[in-house]
């Protein structure tokens, strides 16, 4: 039996400079707004990463909260290893560098000057009580890390050397998440 498969897209983008966290906005929302509605901002002041635990998300990154209300079920696991493929292979794709997805949903990028696996980018997804999930990233793109952070993090800049452009890098990660979403 043949399958059809029809890939979504964004259908709505709420763009802020600076909010305490995407995530935290996308949950009073989740319940009003339209499935596919990305909340995408420039800075997060109080961004939680896993476990709540803070995310440093500075000028520089991507950080975002995509609104889901799928009618097939779902659960973290499987939303947060799309949106982690979907990165992956934007990284390979156009930088040729590997990616090393951790279980917890942190992503790492390979520091060759440290040798060492670093912290690129953290995925959390969460469902809402009326049954909506939220998928949030951070991405270290072109940030320019803290001094305490550098040990454990990075940014694709620091390893590619050059600035990336936003708006296509996330074209390209959210045009790679809806393939994978497609076959959830």
């Amino acid at each position: 039996m043949e399958k059809i498969v029809t890939f979504k897209a964004v259908q709505k983008v709420i763009f802020l400079e600076e909010i305490a966290s995407t995530q935290t906005l996308a949950r009073t929302l989740a319940a009003t707004e339209a499935d596919s509605t990305l909340i995408l901002a420039c800075r997060q002041t109080a961004a939680l990463g896993n476990n709540g635990c803070s995310f440093y998300a500075g000028e520089g990154g991507v950080y975002f909260t995509l609104i889901l209300h799928p009618s097939f079920a779902l659960n973290a696991k499987k939303l947060t290893a799309a949106l982690s493929n979907a990165i992956s292979d934007v990284i390979f794709a156009v930088f040729g560098l590997k990616t090393k997805i951790m279980s917890n949903g942190d992503m790492c990028l390979y520091d060759k000057s440290a040798r060492t696996w670093k912290k690129f980018a953290g995925i959390l997804a969460e469902q809402t009580e009326n049954g909506s999930w939220l998928l949030g990233a951070g991405i270290y793109l072109n940030n320019r890390l803290p001094a305490g952070l550098r040990t454990t993090a990075t940014s694709l800049k620091t390893i590619s050397g050059s600035d990336t452009s936003k708006e296509l890098f996330l074209d390209e990660v959210l045009t790679n998440f809806w393939k994978e979403y497609a076959f959830l």
